[in-house]
């Protein structure tokens, strides 16, 4: 099939780049393979041990060594409204395994933590490194080694990046990601924002803040935004992990069950043999490029720039920003889901979703058509729109052949841009990432004086003492992984939306994430080598003149170059970042984290010494 000339020259880069540490972890994955089940082959104690808690019939299809037997990994939890929904699906995946003939095990739990709970608190600072926890725990349940295949089930921001890297130290089994989908739409996202930003101002007081939001976020399921968590779910269609359409469908529907049954019978299918699909055949080069394709086609959460390049380096792919802002060139935006629009996801949904997404895509021949997945070899499959038919059974027909509202999803020949709305920045101050689809063109470049805060507390005191009327560029530093933690700086956009709104010119530069929803606010994040790491940012001064243009892609100071080698670095006042909330078990994570450009996470993909080494290793970023 024909392929943008473009696609295919940043796949063969990636492919190239990746060959020796890409063949170790294929000759890991294809050892793991032909060893088959170890079930088969358990002493008896430790298979008894295995399934002493089964039924009679599951025991008996365990002990028998024929049936095959699949894993569920799950992120449940009933506090969260996005992951509450996954309480009753393993008894329906299990049902559905046994209608095939196999037995589903629920193999263990992993943790989920929500950014939207932690956003300025404490336990931010355990954010990003609770995906490689994730990472960990999905290990850890697929470890007993009686498994012919896996479901995940995830939702939310490190969740299922951290799923799928751990499940990747599995790869030789197949594996289908089964999503809760998005809770039903609420108070409409911009006016969940314009009442963020009148709290801000003290305009109203917290219990109409408090209020505005319990309607926003109402009931089980996803937050309809277009941040992180459903940037996930996109992510899981477009690399062929989840079952097609199977993203954004309401939870508590028949139709989200039925998709929920329908992936238990798959798995079970791959499992035993039938169009065997294993992970590691799945996560290829083409996969990781058709993942990023769709972050940059829908305007996705900047906070992939960190989970791809670790999802990739978890299959030994190495993947770097470059890549993105190649793709970035020749992708155009086919969708506007708040923040870079009003819409939100069940709208998107509705004007055709994923379906069309993928179509136009594979028209515009931006995306690897022939490649493995869990429904096939052929991404087509994915151009399709689940239903249940006039008698309640589940099929796929084609995807809207139109938009249904061409405010939030347009044809390849009409986009809302020609690019995908994400550039890498370098210069003096090291390398960032910009998000500029939700930006004015205006916005794109940004020179005005530095005003440095080393918290985003300290920005917003300042802004309440009234000294942020002005133009300026907010440098927040100390805010990368080793530093702590690399949180969300999710606080900020509401107070620098306000003063943007005043008619100030007005950027972020920082070495720590902003939120998977931000983008109205010209920010360049992630900043490479973070400040701890020796990164220039550490240098800059309150006065300085500095210079964010996505447009050339700079990111500078504007100091003389003799004066800036002389000067000292900052040293930071860590001093309460790293006890409390639990911070202090992950002091280990802070010292062994990569930078952000390689993730961010304190585990990272190299090549093993030799079929049998540890698939994982740790090693100290730069």
């Amino acid at each position: 099939m024909a392929i943008h000339p473009v696609i295919a020259a940043v796949t063969e880069r990636i492919r190239r780049r990746s060959q020796p540490t890409r063949q170790a972890y294929l000759a890991r994955m294809t050892h793991a393979r032909r060893a088959g089940p170890v079930r088969k082959s358990l002493p008896c104690a430790n298979l008894a041990h295995a399934c002493a808690a089964a039924g009679t019939s599951e025991k008996a299809a365990l002990t028998g060594g024929e049936a095959v037997n699949i894993a569920i990994v799950s992120a449940y939890n009933d506090m969260l409204s996005a992951h509450q929904p996954l309480e009753t699906y393993p008894a329906i995946l299990k049902q559905a395994a046994a209608e095939m003939g196999a037995v589903a095990q629920f193999a263990g739990g992993v943790p989920a933590m929500c950014d939207g709970v932690t956003q300025g608190e404490a336990g931010m600072d355990l954010s990003l490194f609770s995906r490689d926890t994730i990472a960990l725990a999905t290990a850890v349940a697929l470890s007993h080694n009686v498994f012919d295949g896996a479901l995940c089930l995830g939702v939310c921001d490190k969740i299922v990046p951290g799923l799928l890297i751990g499940a990747l130290a599995f790869g030789h089994l197949p594996v289908i990601f089964v999503p809760g989908g998005p809770m039903p739409s609420g108070l409409p996202n911009a006016e969940k924002a314009k009442i963020r930003q009148l709290y801000a101002e003290g305009k109203i007081g917290r219990e109409g803040l408090l209020e505005a939001e319990s309607r926003a976020y109402h009931a089980p399921g996803t937050c309809t935004f277009y941040g992180t968590a459903n940037t996930n779910q996109m992510l899981m269609e477009l690399m062929g992990l989840h079952l097609p359409g199977t993203a954004f469908v309401n939870p508590g529907t028949p139709l989200r069950d039925a998709l929920t049954a329908q992936a238990g019978r798959r798995a079970a299918q791959l499992a035993r043999g039938e169009h065997l699909a294993p992970l590691y055949e799945v996560v290829d080069e083409r996969s990781i490029v058709n993942g990023m394709v769709g972050l940059l086609a829908t305007g996705g959460s900047t906070n992939h720039a960190l989970h791809v390049p670790a999802i990739a380096a978890a299959a030994g792919i190495v993947v770097d920003w470059d890549d993105l802002a190649e793709l970035s060139g020749v992708v155009p935006l086919l969708a506007r889901v708040y923040p870079n629009g009003s819409a939100d996801v069940n709208q998107f949904h509705a004007a055709g979703g994923m379906g069309f997404v993928v179509r136009e895509l594979l028209g515009g021949e931006l995306l690897h058509r022939e490649v493995r997945t869990v429904a096939g070899s052929d991404l087509a499959d994915y151009a399709q729109a689940p239903y249940l038919d006039a008698e309640g059974q589940l099929a796929w027909r084609d995807a809207p052949a139109t938009s249904g509202d061409m405010t939030i999803l347009r044809p390849l020949a009409d986009p809302f841009s020609a690019d995908g709305g994400l550039r890498v920045l370098t210069g003096k101050l090291g390398r960032a990432v910009i998000k500029t689809s939700a930006l004015k063109p205006a916005q794109h470049t940004v020179q005005a004086p530095a005003r440095v805060f080393d918290t985003q507390e300290a920005l917003q005191a300042a802004f309440k003492r009234g000294e942020l009327e002005h133009d300026f560029v907010a440098v927040v530093r100390f805010q990368g992984p080793r530093a702590n933690g690399m949180p969300e700086l999710h606080k900020l956009t509401p107070t620098l939306g306000v003063l943007q709104d005043r008619g100030f010119k007005v950027a972020l530069v920082t070495d720590g994430r902003m939120s998977g929803a931000s983008g109205k606010v010209p920010a360049a994040i992630h900043v490479s080598p973070e400040c701890l790491a020796g990164g220039p940012l550490a240098r800059v001064r309150d006065g300085d003149l500095l210079r964010v243009d996505a447009e050339r892609g700079e990111l500078t100071v504007l100091v003389a170059d003799a004066e800036w080698a002389a000067r000292v670095p900052a040293v930071p006042d860590l001093d309460g970042e790293h006890w409390g909330c639990g911070r202090e078990l992950f002091g280990f994570a802070r010292a062994l984290a990569v930078n952000a450009e390689q993730g961010g996470g304190f585990i990272a993909a190299c090549p093993p010494p030799s079929v049998g080494a540890p698939v994982m290793a740790v090693e100290v970023g730069a």
